[in-house]
């Protein structure tokens, strides 16, 4: 297993590579001044909240949080990018005052909370890029693949770059007799929980053999930690292919590939493509717990997917349900603002007003968390 930091920096966010675990955030919460909140709310006493999970998220939540920082109550907030695993595990022991996924939570997960109902919140929509190392490859060359070869690949039935089922999506390009080493996340991880029910989407190999989920008895590869960790294996390993948040291969500047969408045609990650999948994605859960794989359209990328803070519906500490509201509000509105830059996709108009309803169902003893 291969353990490294995400360790997460100010405005110009950067992902460096270094030697430790687990990253975290401070950031301030909620209004317009240090004493007063949303619409002149006086702020809460809370002087700190926690959260745990996505490191999908963590580029973008470093931006958003660091802005934050000098704005409002100036609620303090430790965010571990432990892995979405990791923070829903922590939320339903109650350790954290929130917990960050890119998959939403199954139902036996909520069947097992011991506070009552969990609410899901999307806060941003990002791309999981299939990276890959060949030196040997013009890296202004994205190779294509389909979702059938890409299971095959991670299933171990693949185990060579010149394989006849890659060389002839890839006409014009000379690939090496190279073997493949599959790279994958070693740690609950919601971006896994996107890759393989993407897989499992168009692969009835896959979906009869290894499934979905956060965590995956995988058939062959090396696993590494967190995206971070992900990255950096693929980037030090000549052959190697993994998955990842498009952030993390843009910032290590690491190759990715075309993937075959549900319309045909082979399609690169970006913001357009990611936009396109939730645009072209209209079924929308009441619960708000959804994928968008394989989603159907021209120009829709289709490995994208939504990623949710998670948080309990009652609050027992009424003032710092009212801080974890407001700062939540502030995400899904003004907090959007950073998405573009990071390449993730700013939150459609539909779901933010779904997004507001579910903030506004979050309760304080015998009224509403957020005042605004």
């Amino acid at each position: 297993m291969l353990d490294r930091i995400f360790a997460i920096r100010s405005v110009g966010t950067k992902v460096a590579l270094g030697v430790v675990l687990a990253s975290s955030l401070v950031v301030a919460a909620c209004g317009s001044s240090p004493t007063t909140g949303p619409s002149g709310a006086t702020c809460p006493s809370t002087t700190s909240l926690s959260g745990a999970g996505s490191t999908f998220d963590a580029p973008l939540f470093s931006k958003m949080f660091t802005e934050y920082a000098g704005i409002g109550c100036k609620v303090q907030v430790n965010y571990q990018a432990v892995g979405s695993g990791a923070g829903i595990t922590q939320l339903l022991q109650q350790t954290v005052d929130f917990g960050a996924t890119d998959a939403p939570m199954k139902d036996v997960d909520l069947a097992s909370s011991k506070n009552g109902a969990i609410l899901h919140i999307p806060v941003t929509i990002g791309a999981v890029a299939i990276s890959y190392n060949l030196s040997q490859v013009d890296a202004a060359t994205h190779l294509k693949l389909t979702g059938p070869v890409l299971a095959d690949i991670f299933m171990g039935k693949i185990t060579f770059w010149d394989d006849s089922a890659i060389a002839q999506l890839n006409a014009g390009t000379t690939l090496p007799h190279q073997a493949i080493t599959v790279v994958h996340r070693s740690d609950g991880s919601g971006t896994t929980g996107i890759f393989s029910h993407y897989l499992a989407a168009v692969s009835p190999g896959w979906s009869s053999k290894v499934g979905s989920g956060n965590t995956l008895n995988w058939p062959t590869g090396v696993g590494a930690k967190g995206n971070a960790g992900v990255a950096s294996a693929v980037k030090s390993t000549a052959g190697a292919i993994g998955y990842n948040e498009l952030a993390y291969v843009l910032t290590n500047t690491i190759q990715y590939a075309q993937v075959q969408n549900k319309n045909g045609d082979f399609v690169t990650p970006s913001l357009e493509s990611t936009k396109a999948a939730a645009a072209n994605f209209s079924e929308i859960p009441a619960d708000l717990r959804f994928y968008i794989v394989d989603a159907p359209g021209v120009g829709s990328y289709p490995i994208s997917g939504y990623s949710w803070v998670v948080i309990y519906q009652k609050q027992t500490n009424a003032d710092k349900g009212q801080a974890l509201a407001n700062s939540l509000w502030w995400m899904v509105h003004d907090g959007q603002q950073y998405a573009q830059a990071l390449s993730y996709v700013a939150l459609p108009t539909n779901i933010v007003a779904k997004d507001e309803a579910q903030i506004k169902a979050m309760t304080c003893g015998s009224g509403a968390c957020y005042k605004g």
